[in-house]
């Protein structure tokens, strides 16, 4: 294992104790703290078309911001895991719209459960809305180890889409370094329940 992958695997699972001692109490009201912060952002107010995803367990909790950008008339697309770990995607048409999905050896996910739109559908994205568990001073993302993101934003690349990156933390999760690979792409802001940051 090389000496990044080592470092991100040791960051993970420090990050991801933390979260482990979070009350359902705390991811709500981060929740409901992160929505209006990321609402407040130029990248969203702006968008037509936004990537995001449905938190689940202790991730910083999404739901509130994707029904306030449904009702604003956005598009919002929401992914659906294929078995390669890559991501298909789904349109967002409120609560009703989702399915509760059991993924073999993984976790239970909400995923849209309308007509799947194609992994190629992010493309048209203004802005994609990325988990993650942490992020450093230049914008460098640590996700959870899938893969599932950077083969999307690999597929922007080829693209030549630019949609704004923006990841949603929690307070503490902006961290000094996070080791990067050759295929890691900086974000260009992070949200967390006390703030934004940007790195563009």
């Amino acid at each position: 294992m090389s000496s990044s992958k080592a470092g991100k695997s040791a960051l993970r699972a420090a990050l991801l104790q933390v979260r482990s001692g979070l009350t359902a109490d705390d991811v709500e009201k981060a929740a409901e703290l992160l929505a209006r912060q990321a609402l407040e952002l130029p990248e969203l107010s702006g968008a037509r078309t936004v990537a995001a995803y449905v938190s689940v367990g202790r991730e910083p909790g999404t739901r509130a911001l994707l029904d306030a950008l449904h009702a604003r008339g956005v598009r919002v697309l929401l992914p659906v895991l294929l078995g390669d770990n890559d991501l298909d995607w789904g349109a967002y048409d409120g609560p009703g719209s989702l399915a509760r999905v059991q993924h073999a050896g993984k976790m239970t996910l909400l995923e849209p459960a309308g007509e799947p739109l194609g992994k190629e559908a992010v493309v048209a994205a203004d802005a994609v809305l990325l988990p993650g568990l942490a992020v450093d001073g230049r914008g460098m993302r640590l996700g959870r180890g899938g893969g599932s993101y950077d083969r999307v934003l690999a597929r922007l690349e080829r693209a030549a889409a630019d949609p704004s990156l923006v990841v949603l933390l929690y307070d503490g999760e902006i961290v000094a370094h996070v080791p990067e690979e050759a295929h890691d792409r900086p974000v260009h802001a992070v949200v967390t329940p006390s703030g934004t940051r940007r790195f563009r």
